[in-house]
């Protein structure tokens, strides 16, 4: 199953609880279309990087889970929906298949390596 990230703003207008219960209702939508929520950040109340209408605040969300695109489809849907949701992104993550893995490096042959080398020997100096 993709993995995917969904990114919202919620309007600092809401207070924590009506917050809550609407992040509860959203992360609900996950599991109603057979996905699996991995995890929802939470960051509070920051101030916007730049001005959204004439809102410089607002709570940011993260959800994390992997499904089928229907779940992404179905939270923008609901995010349209909901005048409180004033920003939201959706992306679809690289699964650990897709992603390259960095190669081992032997930690036994790096010494031997330089000890035979000519930059390994000390400097002489001369007068």
């Amino acid at each position: 199953m993709p993995l995917y990230e969904t990114g919202f703003l919620i309007a600092p207008a809401m207070t924590e609880e009506e917050a809550e219960s609407l992040i509860q209702n959203l992360s609900e939508v996950v599991s109603q279309k057979n996905g699996k929520m991995i995890r929802v950040e939470k960051w509070g109340k920051r101030r916007t990087a730049y001005p959204i209408g004439k809102v410089h605040e607002a709570y940011y969300v993260f959800f994390h889970y992997e499904g089928g695109p229907e779940i992404p489809t179905e939270l923008t849907r609901r995010f349209r929906q909901t005048d409180t949701i004033i920003r939201h992104l959706t992306l679809a993550k690289e699964t650990p298949m897709n992603v390259r893995k960095k190669k081992k490096v032997k930690k036994n042959a790096a010494p031997e390596a330089e000890a035979g080398s000519p930059a390994a020997e000390p400097k002489r100096e001369e007068a």
